[in-house]
């Protein structure tokens, strides 16, 4: 598989360098905000490249006469974004195959329509104009799910890396190691737990141990919990896939039967003891899925970072990938985000969306680059597939060029189903017909901001006439909108930054 490479040094300064399939230098790497040409020494050079990405390769537009649906899996890993906003906010330019459209829109909570108690899921759509593209259209489809009413109890499974890169500094800005954060983030999941959730904590760096054996979080429990956590010390190397095989084996041992079974793990991801590859993990992370033990995987740091390690993890095991880079976003993860995070309410969920040849001349799905699925797949209900949790939006966008001569009453745009487990292990199918006549809502304006501000990053080239000018702009008409939700601000400053930073300009120059 075709790998892209990056190395960061993590200090008061952002340094990066991207580098080619050879390991040779391939770009200019930065420093204070300033290009140094790629042919010049690195003092980690040695050491090789440190910061790893499955390549995304964008998908083009498809004729709707020769292939008319489109499937795909969902689910709403979010570590996307994280990783972008780390990046811009070290003052380096963004790696492009770190830019996953749908984890940059997903990140954002967005107020589609309710769902009704017991419907577990549903699917509303959304009509505008494209605003990098003038002749073209944008369909969006906003999916939310139900808050469960959790009924069983939690056997968690910290699975901590405290190999020597843990003690590195968390990105430059934060003033915290990566052990540190995680900590953090750790004791704020004991916080929210009730007397009958249990926690066990299990370690990996040159070797592997159970630090603490699994625990009710009772109130003494969560003192135990607490001091198990933190005497953690990072030292050596990384026996990640050992770490994961003594996790599931204390997972299996404490199962709860109707309860949420889960290994946590917290790890910039990168593996040099044991199982390493992506094919190995894959086959191995589908085995123990299949014991109905799920697998979050939290991200940490920048440098001697495995993304797509751990992305392979989370797609594979049933579970969910996010990234911390701040004492604020493991606040997210762990506390307001904690049951849809780690509480899934549809499990193999995937979608199809199948448009009227007569209405539709062609289509481009946004994203889910690494998430496309056959069709066999997407009617085999036994074809493992993506994760959601409880009361989350997952949001899904099309770029559509219309018929120029449809009629204006034509026969409807598409027809969309959405298919899933719910938690009881049934399946479920979810439909619904597009008739072009939605309306579009502020949600959907923020969230065409937020896959703007994604082409950009990667330079696509579906770009058109996408800049970060335009997405400031739209966005200030959003004052009132983004006053509402602190990550949404945030999510204007993120865009200032990188607009200023002079890596992204628009085609033209």
């Amino acid at each position: 598989m075709q790998k892209r490479y990056l190395a960061i040094a993590s200090g008061a300064i952002g340094i990066a360098l991207l580098f080619g399939c050879s390991g040779a230098p391939t770009d200019n790497y930065y420093e204070g905000g300033m290009a140094i040409p790629s042919g010049d020494a690195l003092p980690w050079e040695d050491e090789g490249p440190n910061y790893q990405y499955d390549s995304v390769i964008e998908q083009g537009f498809v004729e709707t006469a020769a292939t008319p649906s489109s499937y795909f899996s969902l689910d709403r890993n979010t570590a996307g974004y994280s990783y972008v906003r780390a990046q811009i906010r070290l003052g380096q330019k963004v790696a492009a195959d770190s830019v996953r459209l749908e984890e940059l829109v997903n990140y954002f909570d967005y107020d589609y329509q309710a769902i009704a108690k017991g419907k577990g899921l549903g699917v509303t759509a959304y009509m505008s104009a494209c605003p990098w593209n003038s002749e073209h259209e944008l369909l969006t489809l906003g999916i939310k799910t139900e808050e469960a009413e959790v009924s069983g109890d939690a056997n968690y499974v910290l699975l901590i890396d405290v190999s020597g890169s843990m003690a590195s500094a968390v990105g430059g800005y934060e003033g915290m190691s990566r052990l540190e954060l995680v900590k953090y983030g750790a004791n704020k999941l004991v916080d929210g737990l009730t007397d009958t959730d249990r926690v066990a904590v299990v370690t990996y760096a040159s070797g592997v141990k159970t630090v603490l054996e699994s625990t009710s979080a009772t109130s003494d429990g969560k003192t135990k919990i607490r001091q198990a956590l933190s005497k953690l010390t990072a030292y050596g190397s990384t026996s990640g896939s050992g770490g994961l095989e003594l996790a599931y084996e204390q997972a299996e041992s404490h199962k709860v039967e109707n309860g949420n079974n889960r290994v946590i793990m917290l790890s910039d991801g990168d593996f040099n003891v044991g199982l390493s590859s992506t094919d190995e993990l894959t086959e191995f992370i589908q085995d123990k899925a299949q014991s109905g033990v799920a697998l979050s995987v939290v991200g940490v740091g920048l440098g001697n970072t495995r993304d797509d390690l751990m992305q392979t993890l989370a797609l594979n095991g049933n579970g969910n990938y996010s990234y911390i880079d701040t004492q604020l976003e493991a606040e997210k993860v762990f506390t307001e985000e904690l049951s849809g995070t780690l509480y899934t309410v549809a499990s193999d969920a995937k979608a199809g969306v199948t448009f009227n040849p007569d209405t539709v001349s062609s289509y481009r799905l946004l994203g889910y680059d690494m998430k496309r699925i056959s069709e066999d797949d997407f009617n085999n209900s036994d074809k493992d597939a993506g994760e959601i949790g409880s009361n989350l939006c997952v949001t899904v966008m099309y770029e559509l060029v219309p018929v120029e001569e449809a009629e204006e009453n034509g026969t409807g745009l598409a027809e969309v189903a959405i298919r899933y487990k719910d938690t009881e292990k049934v399946d479920q199918e979810v439909t619904l017909s597009v008739t072009g006549q939605e309306k579009e809502t502020e949600d959907t304006l923020f969230a065409s901001c937020v896959a703007e501000f994604a082409l950009v990053l990667r330079q696509s080239k579906y770009a058109a006439d996408a800049s970060l000018a335009n997405v400031l702009t739209r966005l200030s008409d959003l004052e009132t909108y983004l006053a509402k939700d602190k990550y949404k601000e945030e999510f204007k400053e993120i865009v200032g930054l990188a607009s200023d930073s002079g890596y992204y300009h628009p085609k033209s120059n």
